[in-house]
């Protein structure tokens, strides 16, 4: 089951990494460094944004979901999250106005911030559409129109940056295009499923009960993540910011969709699990999880740091590319250590709903990460706002793992964190003595390759995460495939 929920998604994630590579490698290009710095630090306040109006909204109906279903609620469930979202809109909607008015900003930035609140209204209520279909297993409506929306806004986005003077405003206008395409598509479908629902206090207390905890913990998560960026901007421009952006974004986003593709057909299976089956049941789902992360995101974090410098050469523009390639293995290391701790240790407290504990936790790494930033920044520069993410990180993991055994005691299958620790060694050793055979696309080629046939091959000699047993699965489905 757990193979086929993670094939269903890779559509989504195929398109999370064209658009992540191809957004660092386009807007990068058709940007100058300060330009590029301003995008990121508008994407950064974009992300808090929806963190604070909508995120809180958007996990209680994915933690909720099978509850209500098993309980015959889901209509009375999805009417309270439409009145919830329409609430937290019109609130988000004065709230944003009114900055935009106020703040200090000329018309170009003014615009750019409108077309993103746009699209972020537009983003949030296709998105609890999205989270009630991967919650019940519709893998197919959901990979469609998530891929879709993706590549359409990137697409859209880059059209009208080509041929309007919008610059960053008009990337965001393609998101919002995008989204009310997808709309057109999916909300009539969820209204229909919302028919008859009626909207409920009690639950809309609860699900701002679990949500708001949630939603606090994430944005201090989210300013441990991008924090950083303002305050390279003060101390050393948003040139810098550009530089510092452009190779996180390269790294972060690798990982992140590795990560977020477990997340995404996991743990609805996992949370379904606990809600019928129980306690053991999770468990064993989130074993299997946690040996499979280790497998492919152990050896694609040490491979983005290996291959940094022709990486960086071949994707991101020459006028952010200076600093690029030396923060990159930072953010890599950084980016494995997040994913692990957001998308597996962190679900010890979502699943028992004790989101407040997480907050603080995230609280304290972040305030952790700010002080570090403000004493290296000044001495080492972005390469000093990329170590103190690191640090900063790693005891985030540490405090959470410990935690959150207290509260669901998350299985450590050590066994295959070893052996993919291990192999991950032997290829970053193979990799490392390689010799250089000349221009970047070349040397990104071979070192890849040759990385993928070492750890491939040890993979299956330690049988990491079970995969031999992937491998005799396979050839049955391919020798009836060749009889047919």
């Amino acid at each position: 089951m757990l193979g086929r929920h993670l094939l269903g998604y890779l559509p989504v994630q195929l398109a999370q990494a064209i658009v992540g590579f191809g957004s660092v490698a386009v807007f990068t290009r058709l940007m100058s460094a300060e330009d590029y710095g301003i995008y990121a630090l508008a994407i950064a306040s974009l992300a808090l944004t929806h963190i604070i109006a909508f995120t809180w909204l958007e996990a209680a109906v994915a933690r909720y979901h099978a509850r209500a279903e098993m309980r015959g609620r889901l209509r009375d469930h999805l009417a309270t999250a439409y009145a919830l979202y329409a609430g937290a809109a019109v609130i988000g909607v004065v709230l944003i106005a009114t900055a935009l008015w106020l703040a200090p900003l000329d018309i170009k930035l003014k615009s750019a911030f409108s077309f993103a609140a746009i699209s972020l209204l537009l983003r949030a209520l296709l998105q609890i559409g999205l989270e009630t279909h991967r919650a019940q297993g519709d893998i197919g409506r959901y990979s469609a129109l998530e891929a879709s929306f993706l590549m359409a806004g990137f697409m859209i986005g880059v059209g009208l940056l080509l041929t309007t003077d919008l610059g960053a405003g008009g990337i965001f206008l393609g998101t919002a295009i995008a989204a009310g395409l997808a709309l057109m598509v999916d909300l009539p479908v969820m209204l229909r499923r919302t028919r008859g629902g009626r909207r409920q206090a009690v639950r809309a207390k609860t699900y701002g009960r679990y949500g708001a905890a949630l939603s606090v913990s994430l944005i201090f998560e989210h300013l441990l993540s991008i924090g950083d960026r303002f305050l390279i901007a003060a101390f050393l421009g948003s040139g810098a910011v550009g530089m510092y952006a452009a190779g996180y974004g390269l790294a972060d986003r690798l990982l992140d969709i590795i990560f977020i593709w477990f997340g995404t057909a996991i743990w609805p299976l996992t949370i379904r699990a606990l809600e019928s089956e129980g306690e053991a049941a999770a468990k064993a789902m989130a074993h299997k999880a946690a040996g499979m992360m280790a497998l492919i995101a152990f050896p694609a974090a040490a491979g983005l740091a290996l291959v940094a410098e022709p990486l960086t050469t071949l994707i991101i523009g020459e006028s952010v590319r200076a600093q690029a390639a030396t923060i990159l293995p930072w953010i890599a290391f950084s980016g494995l250590i997040n994913g692990m701790m957001t998308y597996y240790f962190h679900e010890a407290f979502t699943l028992k709903r004790k989101t407040g504990v997480m907050a603080a936790l995230m609280a304290g790494a972040a305030a952790l990460n700010l002080v570090l930033n403000l004493i290296f920044i000044p001495q080492f520069g972005i390469t000093g706002a990329a170590a103190a993410t690191v640090i900063a990180y790693a005891l985030a993991l540490i405090a959470c793992a410990m935690i959150g055994r207290r509260h669901f005691a998350l299985p450590l299958p050590w066994g295959d964190w070893i052996k993919a620790g291990s192999a991950t060694l032997v290829m970053a050793a193979a990799v490392i003595n390689l010799p250089a055979i000349g221009p970047a696309w070349a040397d990104l080629i071979v070192q890849a390759i040759a990385g993928a046939l070492v750890y491939g091959a040890l993979a299956i000699a330690f049988n990491i995460a079970g995969c031999r047993s992937w491998l005799a699965a396979l050839r049955p489905a391919r020798q009836t495939i060749e009889v047919q």
